[in-house]
C-alpha cells in the first residue's frame, strides 16, 4: 500500500520540473502547460469519493486492483504520448486510477490497524510516504529529465506499479461485496466539473492576451452552479456520493475543511520553490531537483518524530503546530524572494514546510478517520483524500494564479501568493481550534 501511495504521490509533482521540456517538445506555452499539473489532481480529487464508495460497495481488494491497473496503463500512455492532447488525457486517466485505488488502499490500512497507537503509527507511515513522494517527485523529475528525457518520468513507475498489482493479488485479503447499490454518477460529474471550471476561469482570467473575455466569468459561473447542483443532487439521491450522515460528525467535517486549506498552502509552496529556482534563478532541471533534497530529508525526520508527539500532545495540538510551521514557511519564501537570495536560502522554508506537512496532515488524517466502521471506512478515506487533493489543486490555481496574474504586474508574485496562502492558513487554524478530537493517542 505504501509503494502504491508513493508512486501516486510522485506523479502529483513529478511534472513540475519537467514542464519546460514538455512545452518545448510539443510547442505549447506555460499557460497551456498548467493543465498537465492540475488536471491530474483535480480529476483524482473529484473522483476520490466515488472511488471510496466503490470500495465499500464492490469490495476493497477488487477496486484496489482495478485502480492500480488503470493508473499503470495511464502512466504508460503518458510516457508514450504522441501529442500534448494525449498527454493531458493520460494525466486525467492517471487521476482516475488514483481516485479508484487510493481510498481502497487507505481503508485497508484503517481496518487492519485498530484505533490508538498502532493506527497512528500506520497513518504516520502512510502520510510520510506520501509526503516524500510529493517532494522526491521534484528530485526524480530533475534527474530523469536531465539524463533520460521527460517521458521517463512516467515510464519509470510502470514496473513498480506491476509489482504493486501482483503483491495486492496475494497479500490483500478478499472480502464479500456489500451489495449492488446504485452509484451516484451525477454527483461525481458535478464534483469534477466544479473545480475544473473554477480552474479554467482563474487561469483564463490571468491570461495576458484576453482573447476570450467572456470565458472566465462563464467558467466561474459554471463552477458555482455545479457546486449548488451537487448539494441538491446529494440531498435527493437515494445513494448519495457523500451521505448526509457524514456531516453529523462535526470533528470529521472540520478536519476535512482544515485539510483543504492546509494542503492549498503546501501545494502552493512546492510550485513557488520550482518557479524561484528555475524562472527567477535560471537553474536547470537537475540543479533544481537536487536543491529540493533538504525538503525530503526533513520529511523523513518529521515522520519519525510526529507519531510520538501525536501520542503526547493530541491531534489538535499537532495540527495547530503544523499550521504555524507552514505560516512561517510562507513568510520565509516571501522574504527570500524580496531579497533575491540564492537557492540555498530556501532551505529554511523547505524545512518548515516539511514540519507543516508532518504535523498538520497526519493529525488531520487521524481525526478524519476516527470512529470509522466497515460500512463507512471507504467513504471517510475518500473524502479525506479528496479534501487534500482538491484543496491543493484549488490553492495552486487561486494563490499562484492571482499572485502571478498580469493584473498584479508591479507586485512581487511570490509575496502576493504567500499572503493569500497565509490568509487561508489563518482560517485553517480557526477551524482546527473548534475540533473536539480525542485529546491524545494513549501509548
Amino acid at each position: 500500500m505504501a509503494m502504491l501511495q508513493f508512486f501516486i504521490a510522485v506523479d502529483v509533482t513529478v511534472v513540475n520540473v519537467a514542464l519546460p521540456s514538455i512545452g518545448a517538445d510539443f510547442g505549447v506555452d506555460g499557460h497551456t502547460l498548467t493543465w498537465v499539473v492540475v488536471g491530474y489532481t483535480i480529476t483524482g480529487g473529484g473522483l476520490l469519493m466515488l472511488g471510496g464508495r466503490l470500495g465499500d460497495v464492490l469490495g476493497r481488494r477488487r477496486v484496489l486492483l482495478l485502480g492500480t491497473a488503470l493508473f499503470g496503463a495511464a502512466s504508460l500512455l503518458a510516457g508514450l504520448a504522441p501529442s500534448f492532447a494525449v498527454l493531458v488525457a493520460a494525466r486525467l486517466l492517471q487521476g482516475a486510477g488514483e481516485a479508484i485505488a487510493l481510498p481502497a488502499a487507505m481503508a485497508v490500512i484503517v481496518l487492519l490497524f485498530p484505533e490508538g497507537p498502532r493506527r497512528s503509527r500506520a497513518l504516520s507511515v502512510w502520510a510520510a510516504v506520501a509526503s516524500c513522494g510529493l517532494v522526491l517527485g521534484f528530485v526524480v523529475s530533475g534527474v530523469i529529465t536531465e539524463l533520460l528525457g521527460w517521458r521517463w518520468i512516467f515510464l519509470a513507475s510502470v514496473p513498480f506499479i506491476l509489482i504493486v498489482f501482483a503483491a495486492a493479488v496475494f497479500l490483500v485479503p478478499g472480502e464479500r461485496p456489500a451489495g449492488r447499490a446504485p452509484l451516484d454518477l451525477p454527483g461525481s460529474v458535478l464534483l469534477i466539473a466544479a473545480p475544473l471550471l473554477f480552474t479554467l476561469g482563474v487561469v483564463e482570467a490571468g491570461a495576458a492576451d484576453g482573447t476570450l473575455p467572456w470565458l472566465p466569468p462563464v467558467a466561474l459561473g459554471g463552477a458555482v452552479a455545479s457546486g449548488i447542483l451537487f448539494v441538491r443532487v446529494e440531498r435527493r439521491s437515494r445513494n448519495p456520493l457523500v451521505p448526509l450522515r457524514f456531516f453529523r460528525n462535526r470533528p470529521r467535517v472540520l478536519a476535512n475543511a482544515a485539510t483543504a486549506l492546509l494542503s492549498a498552502a503546501l501545494s502552493t509552496s512546492f510550485l513557488l520553490f520550482t518557479y524561484y529556482l528555475q524562472d527567477r534563478l535560471g537553474a536547470g532541471p537537475l540543479q533544481a531537483g537536487l536543491t529540493m533534497l533538504p525538503l525530503a530529508v526533513s520529511l523523513i525526520a518529521a515522520s519519525v518524530l510526529v507519531p510520538r508527539l501525536l501520542g503526547r500532545w493530541g491531534a489538535r495540538v499537532c495540527v495547530l503546530a503544523g499550521i504555524g510551521f507552514t505560516v512561517l514557511a510562507m513568510a520565509a519564501i516571501a522574504l527570500v524572494s524580496a531579497l533575491g537570495a540564492a537557492g540555498w536560502a530556501m532551505v529554511p522554508a523547505m524545512t518548515l514546510i516539511a514540519a507543516g506537512m508532518g504535523f498538520g496532515i497526519v493529525g488531520l488524517q487521524y481525526v478524519a478517520v476516527t470512529g470509522v466502521t466497515e460500512d463507512d471506512a471507504g467513504i471517510a478515506s475518500g473524502i479525506q483524500r479528496a479534501a487534500d487533493q482538491l484543496g491543493g489543486s484549488t490553492g495552486v490555481t487561486l494563490y499562484v494564479g492571482i499572485g502571478f496574474a498580469p493584473a498584479l504586474d508591479g507586485f512581487d508574485p511570490f509575496l502576493a501568493s504567500s499572503c493569500l496562502a497565509v490568509a487561508g492558513l489563518a482560517a485553517a487554524g480557526a477551524i482546527t481550534g473548534r475540533i473536539s478530537a480525542p485529546a491524545a493517542v494513549t501509548e
